[in-house]
């Protein structure tokens, strides 16, 4: 009789052990989530390449390079080479630059110094560097040259609409 009382007494002591246990794994669980999310909201907001996604500037004022509809025709790769470039360039311009544009229209200094930067640039380019997946390379090319000839911060962004190189 002994021993059923003994066994009596710790079969509800076992009942609340698996309750116990699930509680504990529960907010282990949920420590864990909180730390992953900590973790990985942490390193995302300090992530430089992040930073730059969201940068932040007021609406620019896009030019069109060279001829309306034609765009720029330029010789590249060196005279014998032979080879031509025919391309559409937009360059989405910082307003607040007031010696480049003055109410939404580019002086026609800064027009003649951003086309003659962009000529220098292409006509001094090697082939290779007008290859489909370098095409970004030579837009921020052409971006950091034009910024260093008409001051930081005056070409937001490049973009080529057309591009036809025979």
């Amino acid at each position: 009789m002994a021993d059923e009382e003994k066994e009596q007494e710790s079969a509800p002591e076992k009942k609340k052990s698996p309750i116990i246990l699930v509680v504990v794994l529960v907010l282990v669980g949920l420590i864990l989530a909180g730390g992953i999310s900590f973790f990985v909201t942490t390193k995302m907001m300090s992530n430089p390449q992040a930073e730059s996604v969201n940068e932040h500037h007021d609406p620019g004022v896009f030019i069109k390079l060279g001829d309306a509809k034609e765009g720029i025709l330029v010789n590249v790769g060196g005279q014998k080479a032979g080879k031509f470039l025919k391309a559409s360039i937009v360059l989405e311009m910082n307003p607040g630059k007031k010696d480049n544009i003055v109410e939404g229209v580019l002086q026609p200094m800064a027009e003649t110094k951003i086309l003659d930067t962009t000529m220098h640039m292409l006509r001094s380019a090697k082939l290779d560097e007008f290859d489909a997946a370098k095409q970004d390379e030579l837009k921020k090319k052409l971006k950091d040259e034009l910024n260093e000839r008409l001051g930081q911060g005056s070409v937001y962004d490049v973009y080529i609409t057309s591009f036809l190189l025979q």
